[in-house]
């Protein structure tokens, strides 16, 4: 029997194994280089993401706290923009006419806003880096105006609401080069206000006093017919409302419900405020006596806006005698004595008034022509605003065509004449009505006290003409790398 020589086969093996371990070790570094490289990417896409992100909020702070919104008159006027279109384009004074409205930072979006200035401040303000490890991430924001509509603000004043989208992009150079793009929109929204025939705002009892056979609080529709010359009138609608106590007695009628943080009905006292105090026949929403029913628990107290005070009000006496003031300006202690008119405004238009404070006497009159806004200073006044001596006319029985505001803590006492059109924006001052006339409209004071037996006809379609801003919300989040 012949025997081969096997010597020489352990080497061959070998080599074969080493080749297959060599492959092995090839591919375990090709993957670790892969995740390696996998890991640099996301590591420069998440900074290059969270560097737009900074963008994003630094632009969103920017139009909430520097940014002016533009007006009606001022240096950046709403004329120069078309608000009926989605963009909001551009009517004049943008390079590109006809363009959408954008404030930019960044260079591949050229910006299209109207007034230079605004603009060269928008990119100064939103530019910028964020740290990332030992390099920075660079954004470059910019801003889109997707809507732009301007509101009647409850408490008075007229407000421009906007809906920016705010794209940012981020970019990081680290080895090699990262960019993210992120979008979000935001928006100012707009609530139709809770409005009241009358709403007192202070938390103590007898913040709204109600007492006395015709007093009373009904409503009535101003863009209905009118019947005989007046305003149709619904036992219905009259809601009132108070951050304290509605005190009644005396047959008064509240012809809708009470609002109040309030609870309970009863003797109300400081230590123990009540929503109602109720005696003598008086009713809310029909019911005598009210029950907890008829009283709408409000979660917290109320906190209306503040109103702007205007500066530059002279304190002199001046007659208002026969005068007409149809446009915009400023005037001291106005008096307006017995069996006289003053008349403010013009048909058509917006005038804004402004006056330290205001006295009707005996039967004077005060003609309201198209919408007039009554500014009331006060200072040095204890009773900055009386109309008690005399009437507002008003033919078209529109509240919001007559809108008097006053800051102060003063006295404030209304009618007195055949009837008053108007609405009262008085959140600090005690408010009085006298006499048996009747007040068409919404009025709000800290105190208001009705015992003359005055009906307050609420207008209904003033929950339809006048909002309350809401807070700013971001939304429509989204990105995407490149």
């Amino acid at each position: 029997m012949k025997i081969h020589d096997d010597k020489g086969i352990a080497l061959v093996l070998s080599l074969f194994l080493m080749a297959a371990m060599s492959v092995i070790a090839a591919s375990l570094m090709l993957v670790s280089q892969t995740e390696t490289y996998s890991s640099l990417n996301y590591r420069l896409m998440s900074q290059a993401r969270y560097g737009a992100e900074s963008g994003v909020h630094k632009t969103a702070n920017y139009m909430l706290y520097t940014y002016a919104a533009p007006t009606t008159a001022g240096a950046d006027p709403v004329s120069n923009y078309d608000m009926s279109k989605s963009p909001v384009t551009c009517l004049a004074g943008c390079p590109t006419i006809g363009g959408p409205v954008i404030l930019s930072a960044n260079a591949n979006q050229p910006s299209n806003y109207p007034i230079a200035t605004v603009q060269a401040n928008f990119a100064a303000a939103v530019a910028g880096t964020l740290t990332a490890s030992t390099t920075s991430v660079a954004f470059a924001p910019y801003a889109k105006l997707i809507s732009m509509q301007q509101i009647d603000v409850y408490g008075g004043g007229v407000q421009t609401l906007q809906t920016w989208q705010i794209v940012s992009t981020g970019t990081i150079t680290q080895a090699r080069t990262a960019t993210a793009e992120v979008s979000a929109v935001i928006e100012t929204p707009k609530f139709p206000a809770s409005m009241y025939a009358a709403f007192g705002t202070a938390s103590t009892c007898g913040a709204l006093n109600f007492h006395g056979n015709n007093t009373q609080t009904d409503s009535y529709d101003s863009t209905a017919a009118l019947v005989s010359g007046t305003p149709a009138i619904a036992h219905s609608g009259g809601n009132v409302g108070t951050n304290g106590n509605l005190s009644e007695g005396g047959n008064a009628d509240i012809y809708g419900t009470l609002s109040s943080p309030r609870v309970g009905i009863g003797d109300c006292t400081a230590g123990n405020v009540d929503a109602l105090s109720t005696s003598g026949g008086a009713t809310v929403n029909g019911h005598s006596p009210p029950t907890t029913a008829d009283i709408t628990h409000l979660p917290q107290a109320v906190t209306l806006p503040a109103v702007a005070v205007p500066t530059g009000v002279p304190t002199t006496a001046i007659s208002g005698n026969g005068a007409f003031w149809p446009t915009s300006a400023s005037y001291g202690n106005v008096t307006v004595n017995a069996n006289t008119t003053l008349t403010l405004g013009t048909a058509g238009t917006i005038t804004t008034i402004n006056v330290n404070s205001i006295t009707l006497n005996g039967n004077a009159t005060l003609q309201i022509l198209g919408t007039v806004i009554l500014n009331v200073v006060g200072s040095g006044q204890t009773t900055p605003i009386s109309l008690e001596g005399g009437a507002v006319a008003n033919s078209s029985y529109d509240p919001s065509t007559f809108q008097i505001q006053y800051a102060g803590t003063g006295d404030v006492k209304v009618t007195g004449g055949s009837h008053t059109v108007a609405m009262v924006y008085a959140p600090n001052a005690a408010i009085e009505f006298s006499g048996n006339a009747d007040f068409y409209g919404s009025v709000v004071g800290a105190t208001i006290k009705d015992t003359g037996g005055t009906k307050i006809h609420y207008d209904r379609h003033l929950s339809t003409e006048f909002y309350v801003v809401g807070n700013a919300m971001m939304s429509s989040f989204s990105w995407k790398k490149y």
